[in-house]
């Protein structure tokens, strides 16, 4: 069992994984997503890895940096795509 599961954290878990994929699908390195979303690029991967929390200003940030809505962040994966990294 995960640590973010052990402690509750299914929709950071959601978010990490929702953040990589749309990250990915856009081909930004971890770098470019910091930069846009005015974080670092130490932040973007404990985000990825869900080691930290994110505040709802900073989903804000992620999703405008992404061109996205907030809620495209919380929706679950297709199951075609939760394989990929």
């Amino acid at each position: 069992m995960s640590t973010a599961k052990k402690h509750g954290g299914e929709a950071r878990e959601r978010i990490a994984r929702k953040l990589r994929l749309l990250r990915t699908e856009r081909k930004l390195s971890q770098e470019k997503m910091a930069e846009l979303a005015n974080f670092h690029r130490t932040y973007v991967s404990q985000l990825e890895r869900c080691v930290t929390n994110i505040s709802i200003d900073g989903l804000e940030r992620l999703a405008s940096a992404l061109g996205v809505d907030i809620s495209a962040l919380l929706e679950p994966i297709p199951a075609k795509n939760k394989g990929k990294k």
